[in-house]
């Protein structure tokens, strides 16, 4: 029989490990999706979401997709909707985007909430690197963002 400290420890690395995984962001594709209740087309439509909608990978069951989106709300869609192109989703009220990863750096261009921005690389510690579709581009701090 195992002492209970040793289980817990088990539990607590358990916990741990689960937490430290990566998460899985993908994008709704070309064509606006809609998102049902259950994993197939005769479950109730609850959203049609627009193209290039970022939403988080819950799991993936047969050709449907769990996911979760921006405002915290669990859903289905085929997973042939979705692209692994990634796109984030402006939560704060004014994010700025910079020259460069850092507070001091120029303002490049400030985005509204809502606004979608492409992932163009998360390789700075706290910010990632977006562009914009007008083709402008910079660094926005990921707590600004949603999607990365």
């Amino acid at each position: 029989m195992f002492p209970v400290r040793t289980i817990a420890a088990c539990a607590a690395l358990l916990c741990a490990s689960s937490v430290a995984q990566a998460l899985d962001f993908k994008t709704i594709g070309a064509s606006p999706a809609i998102l049902y209740d259950a994993p197939s087309e005769k479950g109730r439509k609850v959203f049609v979401a627009p193209r290039g909608m970022p939403v988080e990978v819950v799991l993936t069951y047969g050709e449907w997709t769990k996911v979760r989106d921006a405002a915290g709300d669990l859903s289905w869609v085929e997973t042939k909707l979705l692209t692994p192109k990634r796109n984030v989703v402006v939560t704060a009220g004014n994010a700025k985007v910079r020259s460069a990863a850092e507070e001091a750096s120029a303002l490049v261009f400030t985005a509204d909430k809502g606004v979608l921005l492409e992932v163009v690389e998360t390789s700075a510690p706290g910010w990632v690197r977006v562009r914009h579709r007008d083709g402008s581009g910079g660094f926005v701090r990921a707590g600004e963002v949603w999607g990365e």
